[in-house]
């Protein structure tokens, strides 16, 4: 339903004017938004005052907040939601206490093992809140990868035993709502979702972004290396601002899309789609662009990278430290030495740069290497263009494309 308004115009032959305000935008004008840190305090009331997670965009003034004020004793974030709330279970059985993990309901799917088989009330029952960020909530505009998860989130709660609510958007509200989830984890031993709309929270701009003196962002490494790969090459593209930004590239030089794949869900998988690709096309060079949050949520694929020895595969990370698109919090990988995990997987060479000059002379080495699977790693800063589209094509288009020319000896 819309409300229809009528408004004198300021041109006086033009008269009444009509037009008409959707209840979404009059929400928009009307609501509430919850502070991050009165719900801290509410939930530390409650006892409730241990987190962890992996960031979400719905939830991303939340993360920072906690990322700022929470000690690292009390917070871990981790690499994927399944190892959350296998995490947050250890820490409920050691201390008796309800942990609170948060994610994006995406990662649902990367839950539901633990969730069956480990925190279930028919198995070892073990309780814990778990804040869920609503993207794809229905009646709300995203992308068609959100609508799918979104329209699919209650009826998996339900299926899975799961009671859950939606987190409201004032504090006196909230408060009703975490007595109810909080009871029901301390009764019933379960876990307890709180589904959570976009633009609940109260806007938190984090005090400890990522700061890198680095000369290369992103998309520098994108242009530099799909512009210099040879002809024929396939590309994937990692969750995120990295397919849009490839998108984009192709778009700048007026190049066809049918050679990438431009992965806008399953994040960690960009590598796994590149290496049945590789598998199947050993005639093709394949190059994969990963991120470091992307990498360790799935870190296995190095495994099946190495141990197939895929001649063919070139596996490009982009290392920025950060989930840049959640509002940068850090993934900890500037700790990691993944040119030795790519090793110690198989990988027949690995090398670590930061400059063009760099990037550029080690593509020439593997670019006319045909014995794979070599690792580059560009480490780069946080940074992306404020004018930054998203791909004009639907997936379905994109995947059609991409299946055309990979048919294509």
């Amino acid at each position: 339903m819309k409300l229809v308004f009528r408004v004198f115009s300021i041109f006086p032959k033009q008269g009444f004017r009509r037009f008409s305000i959707s209840n979404a935008a009059i929400d928009e004008f009307t609501r509430t938004f919850l502070p991050t840190g009165t719900f801290i305090e509410q939930l530390a009331r409650r006892d409730v005052d241990f987190f962890t997670g992996v960031p979400d965009s719905v939830l991303k003034d939340f993360c920072s907040y906690i990322e700022d004020h929470i000690p690292v004793e009390r917070h871990v974030m981790t690499g994927n939601e399944g190892q959350a709330v296998s995490l947050a279970a250890g820490y409920q059985m050691a201390t008796n206490r309800t942990p609170l993990v948060y994610i994006q309901n995406s990662g649902f799917g990367n839950m539901v093992n633990p969730l069956m088989s480990l925190t279930h009330k028919n198995v070892y029952s073990i309780p814990m809140i778990i804040m869920m960020g609503w993207r794809g909530e229905p009646g709300r505009k995203d992308e068609p990868q959100h609508r799918v998860m979104g329209r699919a989130n209650t009826a998996f709660c339900n299926v899975m035993d799961l009671a859950y609510e939606i987190l409201p958007d004032d504090a006196e509200s909230s408060e009703e709502v975490l007595d109810i989830a909080v009871n029901h984890c301390r009764t019933q031993k379960t876990p307890f979702i709180l589904l959570v709309r976009k633009r609940t929270f109260e806007t938190y701009k984090s005090k400890g972004l990522i700061q890198l003196e680095r000369p290369l962002i992103r998309e520098n490494v994108l242009e530099c290396v799909s512009q210099s790969a040879p002809n024929g090459s396939v590309f994937v593209g990692t969750t995120g601002f990295t397919s849009r930004e490839l998108f984009e590239v192709r778009e700048k030089y007026g190049q066809t899309h049918a050679t990438d794949f431009y992965t806008v869900g399953c994040m960690g998988h960009a590598t796994s789609i590149a290496t049945g690709i590789a598998i199947a096309r050993p005639n093709r060079k394949v190059y994969v662009f990963d991120g470091d949050g992307a990498a360790l949520m799935n870190l296995s694929g190095f495994a099946t990278i190495g141990i197939r020895g895929l001649q063919n595969l070139n596996h490009i990370l982009v290392q920025n430290e950060c989930h840049e698109s959640t509002g940068q919090q850090p993934t900890g990988s500037g700790n990691i030495n993944f040119c030795q995990i790519a090793m110690a997987c198989g990988y027949r060479s690995a090398h670590s740069v930061e400059t063009l000059e760099d990037l550029q002379n080690h593509l020439n080495l593997i670019n006319g290497d045909p014995f794979g699977p070599h690792f580059l790693e560009v480490k780069v800063k946080p940074g992306v263009r404020n004018d930054l589209g998203r791909p004009t094509q639907t997936p379905k288009q994109n995947k059609d494309q991409l299946m055309s020319f990979l048919r294509k000896v």
